[in-house]
């Protein structure tokens, strides 16, 4: 077994003026940029503080490496999901498969609007993919889809439950990334984002109607 060390990938401090908090702020714009251009491979804080404009011991103080970067980025988009998965599947206006179907229509769309810096930050994960702090946010994602999934499959085992979530979320990740890597025209999105919906939805109610 490997004792090797995850990266460090928390940021050093939080700011705590408005000074740096502009400052935090322009280091992550300039992130984005020279991710999108440079890819993870390139991607150095050099460049990072170069783009923002400041120099290495300010960006320094704040992200100890390019992995803390990364993260920063990742983290980030990883909230805004989390966001969308606990306002759409917690949505007690609507009926479960209708809550599903709006999540998928939602998520696809996101994937296409944001293919590039999604495939750059996925290239990007060795860096901090077995942190501690990656393995936590990416959890509180799969809370909310089992908490759904108690809604959508109330009678069903609870196995059955943990499966349908596991396959429904690595569905939606791997072929969502899949179709994103070609430009879509809005048309296209929305009938694929409606088949897989209907997918969804019939292997639910398939399993809302198991009796064994």
């Amino acid at each position: 077994m490997s004792n090797r060390r995850s990266p460090q990938v928390s940021s050093r401090k939080a700011p705590q003026q408005a000074r740096s908090t502009e400052l935090v702020a322009a280091i992550l714009e300039a992130a984005t940029q020279v991710l999108a251009r440079e890819g993870a491979q390139r991607f150095t804080t050099a460049r990072v503080a170069e783009k923002a404009g400041v120099s290495i011991g300010s960006l320094y103080q704040y992200f100890p490496n390019k992995a803390a970067i990364l993260f920063r980025l990742q983290s980030d988009e990883w909230q805004q999901t989390t966001e969308m998965l606990r306002r759409i599947l917690e949505d007690a206006r609507r009926a479960p498969l209708e809550r599903l179907r709006v999540l998928v229509r939602v998520f696809i769309q996101s994937e296409c609007a944001e293919a590039g810096m999604r495939v750059a930050l996925n290239d990007a994960a060795p860096l901090y993919r077995d942190a501690p702090e990656a393995q936590a946010v990416k959890a509180e994602g799969e809370r909310i889809f089992q908490g759904f999934m108690a809604q959508a499959l109330p009678e069903a085992p609870e196995a059955s439950r943990v499966l349908a979530s596991e396959l429904i979320t690595a569905t939606l990740g791997s072929v969502g990334k899949e179709f994103s890597e070609s430009p879509r025209s809005a048309a296209e999105i929305e009938r694929y984002a409606d088949a897989m919906a209907d997918m969804f939805c019939a292997y639910l109610t398939h399993l809302a109607q198991r009796r064994d």
